[in-house]
């Protein structure tokens, strides 16, 4: 295959203190590991200043691998409003800073997630570390953090690759575009 016919996705976990990040090239049904990581934030600093390092730590990953789409997962509803409230702080940067950089992100559910990676859309995040290794051997995601973005990052070629690479429609279940998750806002 051509370089061309080569996606280079970036798969991200989202959370405050630390946002995983995992990038891929997929050529065709081919998975090739590129880099993973994480973004931290020091939870001793203002609100303001967490979110603007995993801005920056974010903008640099995205410049430093160059991808050509982005994908983050979906957060659930946290039973304690001000750690919802902070977690979808923190998920707006996973939805903006590849926004900002001209890719189109995409939005997965953890079921979606976890089945797509493990073929159960309740497993373990060990489990999902351990697909994430078999699915991309020279992976070496030093954290759960970093599988999870990789795992995002697997589900999104596999769902891309099943609808034709065309941008999902709203109505598409688990793979909808950042701008179409939340069309009343």
């Amino acid at each position: 295959m051509s370089e061309r016919d080569t996606v280079r996705i970036l798969g991200i976990d989202p959370g405050l203190r630390r946002m995983g990040w995992g990038v891929v090239d997929v050529a065709g049904s081919r998975l090739v590991f590129v880099a993973s990581g994480v973004v931290t934030s020091h939870a001793g600093s203002t609100l303001a200043t967490r979110l603007r390092g995993l801005h920056e730590g974010l903008a640099a990953v995205i410049h430093a691998h160059g991808p050509d789409e982005a994908a983050a997962e979906e957060t659930f509803v946290n039973r304690d409003p001000q750690s919802a409230l902070k977690l979808g702080q923190a998920r707006a940067i996973a939805l903006v800073v590849p926004a900002l950089a001209g890719l189109s992100v995409f939005e997965y559910a953890a079921n979606l997630i976890k089945k797509t990676v493990t073929g159960s859309g309740h497993a373990e995040k060990a489990q999902i570390a351990a697909m994430v290794k078999v699915l991309l051997p020279r992976s070496d995601a030093a954290s759960a953090d970093a599988a999870d973005a990789l795992a995002v990052a697997i589900t999104h070629a596999q769902h891309r690759r099943a609808r034709g690479a065309a941008p999902p429609g709203p109505d598409a279940p688990g793979n909808r575009d950042a701008s179409e998750a939340n069309p009343s806002k």
